[in-house]
């Protein structure tokens, strides 16, 4: 038997956009699980009926509709019978341009007008069930990020605005909120992610921190650009643009958060801003589940991206301490991320974003030097004279000047 299968979702909008399609969704209307097991489908969806094609493991999943029982994102009922059309399962998905479907011979179902808005560059939603799952503000953000010259529709920001006022975003859970974010960070333009978060309110919901930094000045020597958001939005489109891995760009999200604490008898300065957004780094990461790799390397960069910076006035002492508070010794490899972010906070400010970066290869160089004593020998000598413990710790980290000094042309106090 012969099932009625359609492609749906991002595959469709792809190629309608002209863009690759790597992965494809199917629908199967008028089916059962009995039938999908019957057929040689193996079965993996928890929630509702998802199965694997036995050939080529692309995902089908049953026509479905879902209404909404409770708060949260598991108070949904699903009706995955086979009397579902294929309009209502177009019906219950978030947006007009994700809401099309396609044959199998390429014929278009548009019962929801998606062509027509991803014609005009639009994000609007099918209906007023957009409302019943808070994950699709998130989600609606991260393809803002995407897709660059989309707008939101004026009466779907309204409706995202009234979710955030009846506490539907207080009902996302950390998961659900991290996952989204790190798609969106590694977006074209993550700026957009945040605009959209922020039209509706959604931001200060879900990343207070972050939210509070627009409105607070910055002396404009260092930022022409002087508004804190607006000096975060550059960078993290800089790290986009610098195609940045997500640890740093997640580090660029947290370089300044402690510039949104600063008092307000002391702006536009920012004394002692670093220690702060260590300390909202480390609460937004615990709230999130935040991975560790990102989390420390958001640490280290909020901490020393100051320092970094005035690295290009370091003698090698001050070089070799720099290095050793990024733990250059035992993680070398994470030395260019950290100087990666820097860079994207030093150009992204207005009119500043072609200016060279020397502190990133001076550091790097700087590294690469004290990497190359002898360790081994230095401690073997140091034993041959008696020496134990801190001397020979000391006796590695004068080597280690004196490398930097030599291969930088630098003095060594």
């Amino acid at each position: 038997m012969a099932l009625e299968t359609y492609i749906v979702g991002g595959a469709v909008r792809d190629r309608l956009l002209g863009l690759p399609v790597n992965d494809r969704d199917w629908v199967v209307v008028g089916s059962s699980p009995d039938e999908m097991r019957r057929l040689g489908f193996v079965p993996v969806g928890a929630d509702f009926p998802v199965f694997l094609h036995p050939e080529t493991k692309e995902e089908y999943a049953l026509a479905r509709t879902e209404r909404k029982t409770a708060a949260g994102y598991h108070g949904f009922q699903t009706d995955a019978s086979p009397a579902v059309t294929l309009e209502e399962d177009l019906q219950r998905r978030d947006l007009t341009v994700n809401a099309m479907a396609e044959t199998p011979d390429g014929q278009l179902v548009d019962p929801w007008g998606g062509a027509a808005d991803l014609a005009a560059r639009v994000f609007r939603h099918v209906s007023p069930a957009f409302a019943e799952d808070p994950v699709r503000i998130l989600r609606l953000a991260r393809l803002a990020a995407r897709f660059t010259d989309f707008a939101v529709a004026p009466e779907t920001t309204e409706l995202m605005r009234q979710m955030v006022e009846a506490g539907e975003a207080d009902a996302l859970v950390p998961e659900r909120v991290w996952r989204e974010l790190s798609r969106g960070l590694m977006e074209a333009k993550p700026s957009r992610m945040f605009e959209v978060l922020r039209s509706c309110g959604a931001l200060a919901r879900v990343l207070p921190e972050v939210d509070r930094l627009w409105g607070v000045p910055q002396r404009a020597e260092y930022h022409p650009e002087v508004d804190t958001g607006v000096h975060l939005m550059m960078v993290l489109d800089m790290a986009a643009r610098l195609e940045a891995p997500l640890e740093v760009r997640f580090a660029c999200l947290g370089h300044d958060l402690g510039k949104g604490t600063t008092p307000g008898d002391v702006l536009p300065r920012h004394i002692g801003h670093e220690q702060r957004s260590v300390e909202l780094v480390r609460e937004l990461s615990d709230r999130l589940r935040v991975p560790t790799p990102c989390r420390q390397l958001a640490v280290l960069v909020a901490r020393e991206h100051g320092n970094v910076h005035r690295s290009a006035d370091f003698d090698a002492a001050a070089l070799v301490r720099l290095l050793e508070r990024l733990d250059a010794w035992r993680r070398p490899e994470r030395v260019p991320d950290v100087l990666l972010a820097c860079e994207c906070d030093a150009r992204g400010r207005l009119g500043l974003e072609d200016r060279p970066y020397p502190a990133r290869e001076r550091v790097l160089a700087a590294l690469a030097a004290a990497r190359g004593i002898d360790t081994a020998a230095i401690a073997a000598a140091a034993l041959e004279k008696g020496q134990t413990g801190k001397k020979i710790a000391n006796a590695i980290h004068a080597a280690r000047i004196a490398a930097v000094a030599a291969a930088l042309d630098l003095t060594t106090t």
